[in-house]
């Protein structure tokens, strides 16, 4: 269970802080509550608190109806963001349009909450062509977005961490000036930090230094405590994974991942010391994947689920939600209407676009070459051939 009994002051960003990494930063506890040390302030609007908490819960609708679409035979995978919506949609929420995102698979929040489009979203799940980010050649929850900064996810674990090292740097040489200099943020899960790629990242985080600044870079672990079947206390004995970052000579920084509004003042002042070229932070969320990884999974077969029943009562959407009735900035009848939306969009756009027809056979062997070659023309050919003999079969 998550350690409720810690909280911190405003982390300070500060590389040689270790108190930082070991502790939790937290702004408002369990029941909604601001805590004492945040004396009084949570430093967020209540407009943008709403804005996040709406994004939240049109999050938690789209996975569960993708959940029951794939359970039904109708699409045939999908990753779900159950109980981390905060960490996702609160980073979001930090970052301007022209900050480019390396996520992992369940941050696809996050291009929601840029502007991506839902109907694209779901059509990428049934593979068809309006499928317009993957063109239906990947897997579902792959999605991407030049539009929106979003960079295709690839299912191979941890490549989207020195990817974006090198994204970073390469923003760090083209823009000198802070108010141009967009960032990069690169999303990875816990396991994640157990791969060579994590240390090739972490190590190149720190020592690269375009201009004579550090790179504009963001490192971000949601540490939901489960890769796959693998708990967390027998992938890694470091008492907390931001402590890793002090090796690396970048600030580490623990923080409540259900606490979206936590999550928000972290980040907003990482993005601020990444636009002005200080080292990079490498943040650690602490939350719970009340789910399955994905639904190729039973979590139940490995893990006690008495334990996950715990989590579900630190769900991060009734705690945020909790806070704003508080303060009289949502009502009960305005959050029962914000769900009744989502849940009527999300079903209707699956309506819409369920049956709508497959990206053409030709469009597999395109977008590699400016003119199709031979070898490639022949293995048209024969595709279409089979394809049409397996019609005439069935």
């Amino acid at each position: 269970m998550l350690d409720t009994s810690r909280s911190s002051p405003f982390p300070s960003f500060d590389r040689a802080d270790l108190d930082q990494a070991r502790g939790l930063y937290r702004v408002v506890d369990g029941a909604g509550q601001l805590v004492a040390e945040a004396n009084g302030d949570a430093g967020v609007d209540d407009a943008v608190a709403v804005r996040m908490w709406r994004s939240m819960v049109r999050v938690r609708i789209v996975d569960e109806r993708m959940l029951a679409l794939q359970r039904q035979g109708r699409i045939g995978f999908y990753g779900a963001a159950t109980g981390q919506e905060a960490s996702v949609i609160a980073a979001a929420e930090a970052m301007e349009n022209r900050d480019w995102i390396h996520p992992a698979l369940r941050e696809g929040g996050m291009a929601l909450h840029r502007g991506f489009s839902l109907r694209t979203y779901v059509a990428h799940c049934f593979g068809n062509v309006e499928d317009t980010c993957t063109k239906g050649r990947q897997m579902p929850c792959h999605y991407g977005s030049r539009e929106h900064g979003y960079v295709t996810l690839s299912s191979v674990m941890t490549t989207q961490f020195p990817q974006a090292v090198g994204t970073a740097y390469a923003m760090g040489l083209r823009h000198d000036s802070p108010d141009d200099r967009p960032i990069c943020f690169a999303a990875i899960g816990d396991g994640a930090t157990s791969e060579g790629d994590f240390h090739v990242a972490m190590n190149f985080a720190g020592v690269m230094r375009p201009r004579g600044r550090g790179l504009p870079l963001i490192l971000f672990c949601q540490n939901n405590q489960w890769a796959i079947s693998t708990p967390h206390a027998k992938q890694c004995v470091a008492p907390t994974l931001a402590l890793k970052a002090v090796g690396y000579g970048l600030a580490g920084v623990r923080v409540d991942g259900n606490d979206a509004l936590a999550v928000l003042r972290v980040m907003r002042e990482a993005v601020a010391r990444a636009r002005r070229g200080e080292p990079p932070v490498f943040i650690e969320t602490v939350t719970y994947r009340v789910g399955a990884h994905t639904t190729s999974d039973d979590p139940s077969r490995y893990r006690d689920e008495n334990v996950t029943d715990q989590w579900r009562e630190l769900d991060p959407i009734v705690r945020l939600e909790t806070y704003l009735r508080g303060r009289e900035a949502l009502s009960e009848a305005d959050a029962a209407a914000w769900r009744e939306t989502c849940d009527a969009e999300v079903r209707g756009l699956i309506t819409e676009v369920e049956n709508i027809e497959p990206p053409p056979l030709r469009t597999l062997f395109e977008d590699v070459f400016a003119d199709v070659p031979a070898h490639l023309e022949a293995q048209f050919d024969a595709a279409t051939e089979h394809r049409n003999s397996s019609v005439a079969s069935s």
